[in-house]
């Protein structure tokens, strides 16, 4: 297991009686299609269970911005199945019944709290939002490891004001993604990049382009890469932050030490907020008409010589996001990466929840998108931080 985290929770001899929060990443859809980051927490919170501890489980879902931000109530009923015991949900997080509900907790018994995201402070890191959230543990044990890029209250903030251990599940995440982190000269590399997320660009295209061989953008990514280079994209989806992608994918292609794939032919289709039609080929230098969006492309010969020469000496890839409308039907260059990816000596991994769960991949996956960009790109996380820290906090005992 990864040292840097410090204080892994199997280090840790758990009370019988004991009050902790448990800190997860679940942020399932609704619809609980994909239950995938549920499924990864529940051996931890099942051990401080049945050690005795009284479990207060945080977790999000969505956007407090976008108005995203659910209840959680399906997701206590999923975790009551998954644990064989029942589950409480407790709507609220902050409020002093929400605080009595922890401490009425049998030992062994387990609560899910409110969705954090309900709270403006929660993605903001609010040091006050932090301390309330507090009040329902003496200790947290800190999972979720899809949201360990970001500081937020429930986490990195939680870390300012109880003792806190690094869950197995964290630590897990983080061996698996071992093999694909930083530079290895030794073997041949190719990143896939896709989805709409502004990451894929800030993070993955910015880190790839130094670590690894070859990257093939696609998706929002492929849009920022091709508008920086000065061509028309039409209605093609840029993702949440448009103006400062662009500028990151300027100075990125100016220092790229990667060979980055453009495509000279992309498919278009009509758009009609998240519908698409009639769909066709063109070439990237005619620009793509007001209208109409990329939601496809063709790989360059010198791409498919490469991967077939990778392929057949041995290489590391990744996959983070989703490189073309698959879903939609737009699945030619996503089909033809995936099979790649699916080759004996290709070494691939999957990163990311919607990823995951819209590609078909036998292979290696971790649902943590974001949080795995990060580490795989600089070998550390803001969890990981607040956690190293909050080990040498000398805390007084309750």
């Amino acid at each position: 297991m990864p040292q840097d985290a410090n204080r892994p929770l199997l280090d840790r001899c758990v009370v019988w009686g004991e009050r902790w929060i448990f800190s997860a990443g679940f942020n399932v859809a609704s619809g609980m299609h994909n239950v995938s980051r549920i499924d990864a927490e529940v051996a931890d919170i099942a051990r401080l269970a049945n050690a005795g501890a009284r479990v207060s489980v945080l977790s999000h879902q969505g956007r407090y911005k976008d108005g995203s931000a659910q209840h959680l109530g399906d997701v206590a009923a999923y975790l009551s199945g998954r644990l064989g015991k029942d589950v409480i949900y407790v709507p609220e997080n902050t409020t002093d019944s929400a605080v009595d509900h922890s401490h009425a907790l049998a030992p062994g018994g387990v609560a899910l709290f409110g969705n954090t995201r309900h709270h403006p402070g929660e993605e903001a890191n609010d040091p006050v939002l932090a301390l309330q959230f507090a009040r329902l543990g003496d200790a947290v044990a800190v999972g979720g490891f899809s949201k360990a890029h970001r500081e937020h209250a429930s986490n990195v903030g939680l870390l300012k004001c109880i003792p806190g251990w690094a869950a197995m599940s964290m630590l897990i995440e983080l061996e698996r993604l071992s093999p694909w982190s930083g530079t290895d000269p030794s073997v041949p590399s190719l990143a896939v990049l896709g989805g709409v997320k502004p990451e894929k660009t800030l993070v993955g295209l910015r880190n790839f382009s130094h670590t690894y061989d070859v990257v093939v953008p696609g998706g929002a990514v492929l849009n920022h890469v091709l508008r920086a280079q000065g061509y028309q994209v039409g209605n093609s989806e840029l993702g949440e932050e448009p103006e400062r992608c662009m500028e990151a994918t300027l100075e990125i292609l100016g220092s790229a030490a990667a060979r980055i794939h453009v495509p000279n032919r992309v498919i278009i289709a009509r758009r009609f907020g998240e519908t698409f039609t009639d769909p066709r080929e063109i070439r990237i230098a005619q620009g793509v008409p007001s209208g109409f969006a990329i939601v496809d492309f063709s790989l360059e010969s010198w791409l498919l010589d490469l991967m077939r020469q990778f392929a057949g000496i041995g290489c590391r890839a990744v996959v983070a996001g989703t490189p073309s409308l698959y879903l939609q039907g737009f699945g030619h260059a996503s089909t033809h990466l995936l099979n790649w990816a699916s080759a004996p000596r290709v070494r691939a991994i999957l990163l990311g929840g919607d990823t995951v769960s819209e590609l078909p991949f036998a292979g290696p996956t971790s649902t943590g998108g974001g949080s795995a960009l990060c580490y795989l790109g600089e070998a550390d996380l803001p969890v990981l931080r607040a956690l190293r820290e909050n080990a040498a906090t000398p805390w007084t005992e309750t």
